[in-house]
């Protein structure tokens, strides 16, 4: 039988070829294709209305840059096997493959003490059962197992492809010029140590600026207040309904999301029985969508103004901290509420909170960038880099955000 050669037209990286066998079975499968149903930044099209790109765009612009990265470590003259390859870009199509609606916006709200890494394990592991063991080497480097650890890096790492796929790609879709970085130049310059992902020293300033961007994007985009907050309502909204469902309230929602509403769903779920798993799937953001424009003409009042604020982005007021507010400060929010809607004091706490957000750009403990110098000596790229400010990357940052409904006093 001939096979037939498949191309995406990506607006990023321009033409994706598809290899049939393995990875074009991998996104034919249902749960490949369920991130298409998945908003890559979550609520950031609140901020940025051009980012509705989704997780199923980005994890094949990852699976596009490991097969050039794959390539320029064979052109250096490092062995790599074409069973390597596919299980590389597996590894990659599938990292992401465990994230819930809006990818990072509920992950500790929807299923407490589950990450979504546990899951996307979880789901390579059931698709593996699916294809007869196809995945095996896909798996040992997803839970860097396999020998080369080089093909871990490649996954998840301080410069994997994950993140060059995504800083490309959600600057732009957001529009934010800031975060664009030479993706192609530093695949350019990977080469390989005693086992391990070096960049040759001409790549150094091309580090320099992926860093450099990279902390932009956080703060820009990432982190960006307004995204927060609006984060923040909405893990406001599933608590207030799951609080309304656990007491015998009725709500609309989709199968899935009624099972997680009214049931107290933990790891221990997943890790006993399928049948969280098999509701998690079928997941997405359509399914709180839909709600949510229902509920918000449910007769609770805490519910319904959510949800009308969340749909018709009247969203949360943020004032950026160093520290935590003040108990009086909040305490005098909540008595305003009280006061303003003849509401109790429990349903007034649902119209503000404090999120602390925290992310250094490098963090050497994790992983190193390593630069391959002219003599043959390996640098740090903080060793490396002549640019002044460069250590201050690896200083983690952390910020208050004192989330609030903004009402007339």
């Amino acid at each position: 039988m001939n096979k037939k050669r498949k191309i995406i037209n990506d607006p990023v990286f321009g033409f994706i070829n598809i290899p049939d066998g393995l990875i074009y079975d991998i996104i034919q499968h249902p749960y490949f294709q369920r991130l298409n149903r998945i908003k890559q930044l979550g609520l950031s099209s609140y901020v940025y209305p051009g980012a509705q790109h989704t997780r199923l765009q980005h994890s094949l612009g990852a699976m596009h840059l490991m097969g050039e990265a794959i390539s320029q470590l064979k052109i250096t003259g490092h062995e790599i096997s074409s069973e390597e390859e596919d299980a590389s870009k597996a590894c990659i199509l599938l990292h992401d493959i465990g994230h819930g609606p809006f990818s990072h916006a509920l992950e500790h709200s929807l299923v407490p003490g589950v990450s979504h890494e546990e899951i996307s394990l979880l789901m390579m592991e059931k698709m593996n059962r699916e294809f007869g063991g196809r995945l095996d080497m896909a798996i040992e480097i997803f839970k860097n197992k396999y020998p080369k650890r080089f093909l871990h890096q490649l996954v998840s790492g301080q410069l994997d492809m994950d993140r060059l796929d995504y800083l490309s790609r959600d600057s732009f879709f957001c529009g934010v010029s800031e975060g664009i970085i030479g993706a192609s130049r530093i695949i350019k310059m990977l080469n390989l140590h005693d086992g391990q992902l070096v960049v040759e020293a001409k790549g150094i300033y091309s580090i320099e600026k992926f860093l450099v961007a990279r902390r932009l994007m956080y703060w820009q985009v990432y982190l960006h207040k307004t995204s927060v907050a609006t984060e923040k309502m909405l893990v406001n909204i599933l608590k207030r309904a799951k609080e309304l469902a656990l007491s015998g309230v009725e709500l609309f929602a989709s199968p899935s999301l009624h099972f997680f509403l009214y049931n107290e769903i933990n790891a221990e779920h997943f890790a006993v029985g399928e049948e969280a798993f098999n509701q998690f799937v079928m997941l997405d953001d359509s399914d709180f969508f839909s709600a949510i424009k229902v509920w918000s003409q449910h007769p609770d009042f805490v519910l319904s103004l959510l949800c009308n604020s969340f749909i018709n982005r009247k969203l949360f007021k943020v004032e950026v901290r160093t520290d935590a507010p003040n108990i009086e400060i909040q305490t005098e929010a909540i008595r305003k509420y009280m006061q303003y809607f003849n509401i109790s004091e429990s349903e007034a706490k649902y119209f503000l909170g404090d999120e602390v957000v925290s992310t250094d750009t490098y963090s050497p403990e994790d992983d190193n960038i390593n630069i391959l110098m002219k003599d043959g000596t390996i640098k740090d790229i903080v060793d490396a880099s002549d640019l002044l400010n460069i250590q201050v990357m690896t200083k983690k940052v952390t910020k208050h955000y004192f989330c609030y409904l903004k009402i007339d006093n």
